[in-house]
């Protein structure tokens, strides 16, 4: 599968940060880097693609192009998809370029599923702009495009095999997508601050963003799913054909610096090291029965937030050495560092 086949590439695509971004300023986190986003992936999209055939490229034509299979470029991927061996096509992984439909009668077939749904955006994205931007419409099973409808994004920890609708009505997209879903829902909101609220379609607590604009499901994705050769992939083609990248597929550490969370991939090493001063900072030991201790020889003073891991704040405080978790329940724990406007999640087991 495509996350695992492709693990270790993002590491070697990029040596620097690309000249795409030289207008951004790297030490700027939180809302003024990704304010800084906004008008780069905004005015670098100088194609705006037409949803339906108009003679010139249109949605269609990208996706013929993005979402080849890299093993097999007669195939297109399909989003939410997982295995192409059994006997149940609405789950297949993968299906031949030429099978798109483009008429109401699709079943066999694959269509392009709006990852953002169209319905729950402010206005409804309808079918130009946002609703047209292909960085977030990617190839689907008909049948599976019709299952998912405009679901929520959520979490399901008792089945992350395949996609599916959670016990609460919400969609899970599955293993193999989850970190794609994030990124694009990433890109959706940083492209279209207005209008693609993280909040309208992704659920749960927004505890890591210190303005709570970014569910914390998100962030997990990210950091939990690498980028794969696919998304990168997609990028580059969707630069060419739209102009603008998904700065997010790039460098998924962007949105730990952005939003905070648990740390993603950084496919930029230069950045955490020149421009976050947590960059060096640790805490030990990650397994404990009582307190874990910071690697602090400036002595600095750091704000803390002990979280569980359904995103409930534990405790708050703050401290140059030692954080104190023994009063709570036995578990995993995110401890979340934050010093001079930046911060560093670490994960924690109390025994």
């Amino acid at each position: 599968m495509k996350s695992i086949l492709f693990l270790l590439l993002p590491f070697l695509c990029f040596a620097q940060i690309p000249a795409y971004y030289s207008t951004i300023d790297f030490t700027q986190t939180g809302d003024n880097l990704k304010n800084q986003l906004t008008t780069l992936i905004t005015n670098t999209h100088t194609t705006i693609l037409p949803y339906t055939a108009t003679g010139t490229t249109d949605t269609w034509d990208a996706l013929y192009q993005t979402d080849l299979n890299p093993s097999n470029t007669n195939n297109v991927l399909l989003i939410y998809g997982w295995n192409d061996s059994d006997s149940d096509i609405t789950n297949d992984y993968s299906r031949d370029k030429t099978f798109s439909c483009h008429t109401s009668s699709c079943s066999g077939l694959w269509v392009r599923e709006h990852v953002y749904p169209r319905s729950l955006g402010t206005p409804n994205l309808g079918f130009e702009f946002a609703g047209a931007d292909a960085h977030h419409l990617r190839s689907i099973d008909s049948d599976r495009n019709g299952t998912r409808s405009n679901k929520k994004f959520d979490d399901d920890s008792s089945n992350t095999i395949d996609s599916h609708t959670t016990s609460n009505g919400n969609w899970f997209p599955g293993n193999e997508w989850k970190g794609d879903v994030a990124r694009m829902m990433m890109y959706m909101y940083v492209r279209y601050p207005s209008q693609c609220l993280p909040n309208n379609v992704g659920v749960g607590s927004t505890s890591y963003s210190n303005f709570g604009d970014m569910p914390n499901v998100f962030l997990d994705w990210n950091a939990q799913d690498p980028v794969s050769q696919y998304e990168i992939n997609r990028n580059n083609i969707l630069n060419t054909i739209q102009g603008n990248r998904n700065p997010f597929i790039d460098n998924p550490y962007l949105a730990t610096i952005i939003w905070n969370g648990p740390q993603a991939t950084n496919t930029w090493n230069l950045l955490s090291l020149d421009n976050n001063i947590l960059e060096s900072i640790s805490i030990y030991p990650t397994i404990t029965n009582d307190i874990v201790h910071i690697n602090n020889y400036d002595n600095k003073v750091f704000k803390y937030k002990v979280y569980n891991t359904l995103g409930q704040l534990v405790s708050e405080n703050t401290t140059t050495d030692i954080i104190d978790i023994t009063n709570s329940s036995k578990g995993l724990y995110f401890i979340n560092l934050q010093l001079e406007n930046q911060s560093k999640t670490f994960k924690v087991i109390l025994n």
